[in-house]
C-alpha cells in the first residue's frame, strides 16, 4: 500500500524535529562539559563530611579543619621531622598559594601532626612559619588524631631508625582537599606541580 504524501511529508517533519531536539541535546551537554572543570586530583563523588575533631592549634586555639567554611581548606598529615615528603608538600603548597594571586588568603593550609610525642603546638608554629605564617599545625591526643586520620584514609606508623633524626614515621603521602562547606572533596596525590595544585585550588574556589 503507498505512502500517502501528507504522511510522508508528516514522517519528514517529525525527523526534521527530532534531529533538532537530538542537536540541542548535544549542544547543551557538550558545552557542560566545557565548562566542567578538569582536576588534576581525585575527585570524590558526592563530596564526604569529616568529623569535627578538635585538636590543639598551633596558634594556641583549639581547631577542627572544619573550622573554615568559606575557604578552601588544604589538609595534610605529616610531621615536622619528616625529611622528604613533608617539606616537599609544604613547599608545592606554598608555591600553588602563590600562584593564586589575591585568592591566596581564601585558601588555609592545616598540618596535622602524625607525631604528637614530638611536634607540640611551638614546634608546629616555628616549622609552618618558614613556609607561610598562615598555616596552621594540629597536633594533640593519640586517639583524636587516629580518629581524624582513619576518616581520611590515612596510615601512618612509627618506624625505629638509627638517623639523626630518631624515629621516623610512615604516613600517607597525598594531601586532602575541603571545599568552601567543609566537605572533603579532592584527594591530591604526591607529586603534582605547584601549577597542577593551583589549578584544582582555582576550581574549588569557583564552585
Amino acid at each position: 500500500m503507498p505512502v500517502r504524501p501528507w504522511v510522508r511529508r508528516l514522517l519528514v517533519a517529525e525527523l526534521v524535529v527530532l534531529a533538532f531536539v537530538l542537536a540541542v541535546v548535544g549542544w547543551y551537554f557538550w558545552q557542560s562539559r566545557l565548562a566542567r572543570p578538569t582536576f588534576n586530583g581525585l575527585v570524590l563523588g558526592p563530596p564526604q563530611d569529616v568529623p569535627a575533631v578538635r585538636l590543639q592549634g598551633s596558634d594556641g586555639q583549639l581547631h577542627s579543619v572544619t573550622d573554615f567554611r568559606g575557604k578552601v581548606t588544604v589538609v595534610f598529615f605529616g610531621y615536622t621531622h619528616c625529611p622528604d615528603v613533608c617539606p616537599m608538600t609544604a613547599s608545592t603548597i606554598t608555591r600553588a598559594r602563590a600562584l593564586l594571586g589575591n585568592q591566596a588568603d581564601r585558601v588555609q593550609f592545616v598540618f596535622i601532626s602524625v607525631d604528637p610525642e614530638r611536634d607540640t603546638p611551638e614546634r608546629l608554629a616555628n616549622y609552618l612559619a618558614t613556609y607561610d605564617p598562615s598555616y596552621l599545625g594540629l597536633t594533640g591526643d593519640e586517639a583524636a588524631i587516629q580518629e581524624l586520620a582513619t576518616a581520611f584514609g590515612v596510615h601512618y606508623a612509627k618506624i625505629e631508625s638509627t638517623s639523626a633524626l630518631g624515629y621516623l614515621v610512615e604516613h600517607t603521602a597525598s594531601t586532602f582537599v575541603l571545599d568552601r562547606e567543609g566537605k572533603l572533596r579532592v584527594v591530591l596525590p604526591f607529586g603534582l606541580t605547584p601549577e597542577q595544585v593551583a589549578s584544582d585550588l582555582r576550581a574549588l574556589l569557583k564552585s
